[in-house]
């Protein structure tokens, strides 16, 4: 192994963590959101009447264990709303609440909306072969089996420092 390219690719990697943390900081700065509860919350709105924790964890590969806790912030902080099914009582059926929709609203532009456009306008090629180079790093990283909502719900990462 090249120990010049093994240090060219952390410094890449240290930059793409840190282009992360600065747009979560951003979010959290002007909407109090987590990028793992912005998610849900859009999810949840593009359902209308449709979105189910069930649905909602299959879109975005979360932990239904997961979407649990998220909703139940997003609850709490008045965005979100759940009501039983009238087909199926044993469903829950969620729905955004106008604060919801005005947090969407107010969100910056997410580093998962700029850098999903970007990357679907790369050839398929590329597009596979950035994804195998991902999923191998995360395999030499040990975090192939990491779910990253909770990392970003977990408040490790501090949004409070300045950008």
């Amino acid at each position: 192994m090249d120990p010049d390219i093994a240090s060219l690719t952390l410094r890449a990697l240290r930059r793409v963590l840190r282009a992360s943390e600065i747009g979560s900081r951003r979010l959290a700065n002007a909407t109090g959101l987590t990028p793992s509860q912005w998610l849900v919350l859009r999810e949840i709105d593009s359902r209308a009447s449709s979105a189910t924790p069930g649905a909602v964890a299959q879109a975005l590969q979360f932990s239904q264990a997961t979407i649990t806790t998220i909703v139940d912030r997003l609850q709490e902080l008045g965005f979100v709303g759940r009501q039983r099914s009238e087909k199926d009582k044993r469903q829950l059926i969620l729905s955004i609440l106008p604060a919801g929709k005005a947090a969407l609203a107010e969100a910056p532009d997410l580093l998962q909306t700029s850098f999903t456009e970007r990357f679907i306008g790369l050839p398929q090629w590329e597009q596979a072969m950035i994804l195998a180079a991902v999923e191998r790093l995360a395999m030499l990283m040990d975090a192939q089996h990491i779910d990253a909502a909770p990392l970003l719900d977990s408040g490790l990462i501090d949004r409070s420092a300045p950008a």
